[in-house]
């Protein structure tokens, strides 16, 4: 499908553009008024996530806001552990915490996977097309999961952590079980995902947040075989793959089949490239905390960062921008992407 604004398909399909695409990790969110308004009108994040009248509010605001070059479905990752069984709540100042973790093998039996988590999530795929007519055709609409190995983490942890020392000792102690279990997550994120681009999503994007937390070996064991199974299964699909942190290894997504592959920003462009090859389309990296810096720095990192990608670049933070970040810092660094001729 053709949008007005037609950028980041045109990239992702290495079709010639004039500069680079642009949007923002976290740009449907805090740094918005409108967004939050919006969530203090609600009792809970959750109950924001679940509303498909909201959700395509928040979801479009930043193309009125910041003019960014795409929309991505406003969600949390959290919904696929949630209709699995693993219920959540979001405290304020703590973030997520589950009530019944998975603290054994014996736990796994009591999820559900696969389609048959589809009816549990029925609000996200109804927001879908409600954003998509308030989107009318401008931009393309970017859907999203997170990846098995980071939603397998909050499950068996129950909560955030720094170290997520649970989940990975579940990998050591139970490492058949946690192969079941990240294959029963993989097959929910499997049927989520083809939803959503049955229902309108143009493009999917995989983050994975926790996997620097793996060894190499761990992630070539509990990661890349699912995460090729997921990229596989949504062929024909623009997919763009967030490995957060898991420089290390890079070396081995190399027969993975994405289309670009977003850096966080402390990983240099030229490596990924070494390793995937010149050719390979980068979404990145710059670092989220240049917003905070003057506008003439913004404006410099902005061209140093094109210029290093010289090309097949989908221009984007190193993660999501942090929620103090000011508005207008933000618009300035979408605005100098915008000026920037090839």
């Amino acid at each position: 499908m053709s949008y007005q604004n037609n950028l980041l398909l045109d990239v992702l399909h290495d079709r010639e553009v004039s500069r680079p695409p642009v949007w923002v990790m976290r740009q449907a969110g805090r740094i918005l008024p409108g967004y939050r308004k919006i969530r203090a009108s609600v009792p809970s994040f959750k109950h924001l996530v679940k509303r498909p009248d909201l959700i395509s509010v928040v979801s479009v605001e930043p193309l009125d806001e910041l003019d960014v070059d795409a929309a991505i479905l406003f969600s949390d990752i959290l919904v696929i552990p949630e209709a699995m069984g693993v219920d959540y709540e979001i405290v304020e100042k703590k973030g997520p915490i589950f009530e019944r973790p998975i603290t054994q093998p014996s736990d796994i039996k009591r999820l559900i996977s696969g389609t048959d988590t589809l009816e549990k999530l029925t609000y996200v795929f109804d927001s879908i097309g409600t954003t998509k007519k308030r989107i009318d055709n401008r931009v393309p609409l970017i859907g999203f999961s997170g990846a098995p190995w980071t939603l397998f983490a909050y499950m068996i942890e129950g909560s955030g952590s720094k170290t997520f020392a649970k989940a990975r000792r579940f990998l050591y102690e139970h490492p058949v079980a946690s192969h079941e279990l990240i294959e029963r997550i993989t097959e929910t994120i499997i049927a989520y995902l083809k939803e959503k681009v049955n229902q309108g999503c143009d493009v999917i994007q995989l983050f994975d947040s926790w996997a620097g937390m793996l060894t190499i070996e761990q992630y070539q064991i509990f990661c890349v075989p699912y995460i090729d199974k997921i990229f596989k299964a949504l062929e024909g699909t623009p997919r763009i793959f967030f490995p957060k942190g898991a420089w290390s290894a890079v070396p081995y997504f190399k027969d993975l089949e994405f289309e670009a592959i977003s850096l966080d920003w402390n990983t240099p462009i030229d490596y990924v490239r070494k390793h995937l090859g010149k050719q390979q389309i980068i979404q990145g990296n710059l670092d989220p905390a240049i917003l905070y810096a003057n506008p003439d720095v913004i404006k410099r990192a902005v061209v140093a960062k094109i210029n290093e990608a010289g090309g097949r670049h989908i221009f984007n933070l190193g993660h999501g921008v942090y929620p103090d970040t000011e508005a207008s810092n933000v618009k300035t660094m979408i605005q100098s992407v915008k000026e920037y001729e090839y």
